[in-house]
């Protein structure tokens, strides 16, 4: 039932659901990842605040669960009070995460035969955040309504204060941080920049952490730096629960995207097969069945938490913005 667990052997359950970002950064060196410490909502505020002074961390930076998905309870922190609201409600161990100011997020999808030394990217392409643009005059909230309608769900999470802001002529301001189609990003094709530099140095890296199937979430000055191995940090990589989301971008259409997603499965399957006969053991059913149900009861508290931060910090609603 769960052939991918062998997949990634380094992931638990191969990196389909319920893994932590501890456990993907420890596989990764640092030069790879953003800077991050680790915080149970055990500690005191004060404890929090000198686990960040010790680690010469600064605002702005990224807060989110240690087990997470989807975005759930992902935040860019500001300032103290920003911080203190979240860690006062947050029922679990978070991330504090360098926030990385590059100005590109890229998604790579990469697998590789065990028997292999090289792998294949098999997708990559650009993560295009919802964002607005001001025209001198207009409020955030005037040019939501006029431009962004469709993703007004996602300024749940901002303050007050946000939608009376003026945004300068031409400055772009982002929506959301987050690059999922769940909060508004759009994808699109890379695949000319694919090269043999680039094949060679996720190879690298994939062997160093003897990760074989998933996709690496990437932010990066510009495509000839990651090409070239500089300039670029991964946020994150996830296994075998790896939506091919380049099935998204303008290259496909219906029928092409089942094609992509069977092709990449069959790959999954490949390589999950030839860890199990050279020694790494399927999950058995019931283990796989009770690790599933643990992780989906976490996400969904996660998901109530999520709401009532957003209620505490903010009393605009999703009809206020609208009307």
């Amino acid at each position: 039932m769960w052939f991918f667990s062998t997949s990634n052997p380094r992931l638990t359950f191969g990196g389909f659901e319920g893994e932590t970002k501890e456990e993907m950064y420890h596989h990764l060196s640092k030069e790879y990842y953003p800077k991050s410490i680790y915080i149970t909502p055990e500690k005191s505020f004060n404890e929090v605040l000198a686990d960040l002074k010790s680690n010469s961390f600064s605002y702005p930076f990224i807060v989110k669960p240690n087990v997470g998905m989807a975005g759930i309870l992902f935040r860019k922190i500001d300032n103290e009070e920003h911080l203190k609201m979240y860690h006062r409600h947050v029922p679990v161990e978070y991330v504090v995460q360098e926030f990385i100011n590059y100005p590109l997020e890229i998604g790579i999808f990469y697998y590789r035969y065990p028997e292999k030394k090289s792998g294949k990217i098999s997708a990559f392409f650009l993560k295009k955040l919802p964002s607005i643009k001001g025209d001198g005059v207009s409020t955030i909230r005037e040019l939501l309504q006029i431009n962004k309608p469709e993703i007004l769900e996602e300024t749940v999470k901002f303050s007050p204060e946000h939608f009376l802001r003026i945004l300068e002529k031409n400055e772009v301001f982002n929506l959301s941080f987050i690059g999922n189609r769940y909060h508004g990003s759009t994808f699109h094709d890379l695949s000319k920049f694919i090269d043999k530099e680039l094949l060679k140095l996720f190879d690298r890296i994939s062997l160093e952490n003897d990760f074989y199937y998933g996709c690496y979430d990437i932010k990066c000055m510009s495509i000839e730096d990651l090409r070239q191995g500089r300039n670029f940090s991964i946020l994150e990589f996830n296994g075998a629960g790896s939506i091919p989301n380049h099935v998204y971008t303008e290259k496909f259409t219906l029928i092409k995207a089942y094609r992509e997603i069977i092709k990449h499965w069959k790959a999954l399957y490949k390589i999950s097969s030839y860890n199990h006969k050279t020694g790494h053991s399927y999950w058995g059913f019931l283990k796989g069945s009770v690790f599933l149900y643990t992780a989906n009861k976490h996400f969904k508290i996660l998901k109530e938490f999520d709401k009532k931060i957003i209620l505490k910090n903010n009393p605009v609603r999703l009809g206020a913005i609208k009307n």
